[in-house]
């Protein structure tokens, strides 16, 4: 039975950076052990624990992480999926001595790119300390997508990765709805590639948590009241309602599904395929998806969704102001 704090492999605990950080090192040592990489893992050992501290409050700039949906744990499970997807990219490409102009090899640098903008990837949900205006980080969900990239096109030259910053704020973008993929200004190939990876594992690492659907009743819908987008206006100014509640999101989640099936195949160009390389010929995340959107599909023909209890690791900070309670009418 998989743990609700765990990976879909069931090894890894998400909610560990530590865990999650040892088995991102392994899968980097597995690829570029013996080879020089221009980018040493000293970035990606910095960027681990930057982020930890901001998460908990303890950088002077930005308040401790308030987002129960997009949490550590998330930002640890999505960082997970795109070390191997990266893994599964490199180890398909040498499998099939693919041409340099088809599949281009992952330097070292790149991948450490990946991992950092994986992790920083939802950073524009925390709140500067100076911040007088928002009470709640999801109160930020429609900017936060251009927060993060800003965050890190300054962070990436603290890390020795600065003729890479400027890319690691475009890649940042195709993890959010605001620009169609193909618009994002990326001519690089291996570089675009890395940035459907990006998108992909940030689908597929919170589509594949074994507390998904609890999570997006509990979690996901409170962030979207606050966030603004459970109406949107019409032409003429009229409001649509998109979710009334944590149990109508759970209930439209198969729909959500579809379009995100959609968006991994066509958009992000079937990157989800490199896991299977990773797991020796299984896609673990495509699995755990499925039973996900199954179970949705059935929890959606019942009155209610009482019958989805699983309870999903708590990683918040204590003292960290929850959200109104008002906010969990289902």
């Amino acid at each position: 039975m998989r743990r609700n704090d765990h990976d879909v492999s069931d090894r890894i605990r998400t909610t560990d950076a530590g865990e999650v950080r040892g088995e991102v090192m392994r899968v980097f040592r597995g690829l570029y052990d013996g080879k020089p990489p221009r980018a040493t893992p000293a970035a990606i050992e910095r960027a681990f624990d930057d982020l930890l501290r901001a998460y908990r409050g303890e950088d002077a700039e930005y308040q401790a992480c308030d987002t129960e949906y997009h949490d550590i744990q998330h930002v640890l499970e999505v960082t997970l999926a795109m070390a191997r997807l990266m893994d599964g990219y490199e180890r398909s490409r040498e499998a099939t001595h693919s041409r340099v102009g088809d599949s281009p090899p992952l330097p070292a640098e790149v991948f450490a790119l990946g991992i950092i903008t994986a992790l920083y990837h939802d950073f524009g949900y925390l709140k500067k300390r100076s911040d007088r205006r928002h009470r709640y980080g999801a109160e930020y969900t429609m900017s936060h997508v251009t927060r993060g990239s800003k965050h890190l096109g300054a962070y990436l030259p603290k890390l020795g990765l600065r003729r890479l910053a400027n890319t690691g704020a475009t890649l940042v973008h195709y993890t959010g709805y605001e620009r169609p993929a193909e618009t994002i200004p990326i001519n690089d190939t291996l570089l675009r590639r890395v940035g459907h990876m990006l998108g992909t594992a940030d689908i597929i690492a919170q589509m594949s948590d074994r507390c998904y659907l609890e999570k997006c009743r509990d979690r996901l819908y409170p962030e979207f009241v606050l966030g603004g987008l459970t109406q949107k206006t019409l032409p003429g100014g009229r409001k649509q309602v998109m979710f009334r509640s944590g149990d109508d999101l759970v209930r439209k989640t198969p729909a959500f599904y579809m379009n995100a099936a959609k968006r991994l195949d066509l958009q992000l160009a079937r990157a989800y395929e490199y896991a299977e390389r990773h797991f020796a010929g299984q896609n673990l995340y495509v699995e755990e998806m499925q039973k996900n959107v199954r179970y949705a599909q059935t929890v959606s023909h019942a009155p209610d969704t009482d019958m989805l209890r699983r309870t999903p690791p708590s990683t918040l900070n204590a003292g960290v102001e929850p959200y109104p309670k008002e906010m969990f009418i289902r």
